[in-house]
């Protein structure tokens, strides 16, 4: 990656992750019809980036947007959302889209997001030129949310992380495995992890839910995620990482008790809905990882780390 977003650690900073010091990158009204813009994913394409935003409307109707940036960092995103073509279905009803994911894999950009079809499930779409769009079977029955998928097969069949929930705002949620052989048909569901017990790692004893694409290293596969916890004045979402199995991904290897970034900025901690740090994307090059979360439910950010002092903080301080 020739350009990676990048703003090294601050001078006195001792924390394995830091925030952008330009936060938010992409603020709540960066196009004409939105009242937020926030969980969103972002991939390396041609000479810069692409990638997909939510961006909800000043009606409050969630939809999805194609973007583009040459520095990863300044942003166009398009004023009108995704129109999808029938890809694997001719079904493409949905009621909303919502917090999407995007990787590259084989010949195409796979994107997933939570679909509205009587209930959230998961929603599967492809692209090859972030202009035309193809929508294929939802992966799973309602209610479903955090669908990502890893950027490569394993053991020939594609593979997703999601976290089965209900029609509201599910205050439960473990993180769950799924196979495909062909992006149309899942099963083979495993079981991942669970919210943390109170008493041992309370920011993530919830709910947790997968975030960014995982990242191969070799030590596994590393998955920044989620965690909330309910406190008196609601639910408090928090970013940590954990180390999968690379032949496995359902055995976690490795978990971070204490949290990596956790609401603080005032762009985190006031919004449409206070106190939410949410990773949808991550960025490498090697050993620096830049990832994007989106803050309050209301506008985009970055934060920057190393992967290698990250295995090592979850490896020293594991669940």
């Amino acid at each position: 990656m020739k350009n990676l977003p990048w703003e090294g650690r601050p001078e006195g900073c001792r924390d394995v992750m830091w925030r952008f010091s330009h936060n938010p990158i992409i603020d709540r009204y960066q196009i004409p019809v939105s009242n937020s813009i926030f969980n969103s994913a972002v991939v390396p394409f041609g000479d810069g980036y692409a990638g997909v935003f939510r961006c909800d409307n000043r009606a409050v109707q969630m939809n999805i947007f194609a973007g583009f940036s040459k520095d990863g960092v300044n942003w166009e995103i398009e004023h009108e959302p995704i129109r999808f073509n029938a890809g694997n279905t001719d079904m493409i009803d949905s009621d909303y889209k919502y917090d999407p994911r995007v990787t590259f894999i084989g010949d195409r950009y796979w994107i997933t997001w939570c679909n509205g079809y009587h209930g959230p499930t998961i929603g599967i779409g492809y692209t090859f030129d972030f202009k035309e769009f193809f929508q294929c079977e939802n992966a799973f029955l309602p209610f479903n949310r955090n669908g990502v998928l890893f950027p490569e097969k394993i053991n020939g069949k594609y593979a997703m992380l999601s976290r089965p929930s209900d029609n509201g705002h599910t205050p439960f949620g473990d993180i769950w495995l799924s196979y495909s052989p062909d992006m149309k048909y899942w099963g083979e569901h495993r079981h991942v992890m669970s919210p943390a017990p109170f008493d041992q790692s309370a920011w993530q004893c919830t709910k947790v839910g997968a975030g960014s694409v995982p990242i191969l290293t070799e030590q596994g596969w590393l998955m920044f995620f989620h965690g909330v916890i309910t406190t008196c004045n609601g639910f408090r979402y928090s970013m940590g990482a954990a180390l999968l199995d690379r032949e496995d991904p359902s055995k976690v290897i490795y978990r971070s008790k204490p949290y990596l970034l956790a609401p603080a900025a005032p762009y985190e901690l006031a919004g449409d809905v206070p106190n939410v740090v949410f990773p949808c994307a991550a960025l490498t090059d090697g050993d620096r990882v830049a990832v994007y979360y989106g803050a309050a439910d209301t506008s985009v950010c970055m934060a920057f780390g190393y992967i290698s002092e990250i295995i090592e903080f979850i490896k020293n301080n594991s669940l």
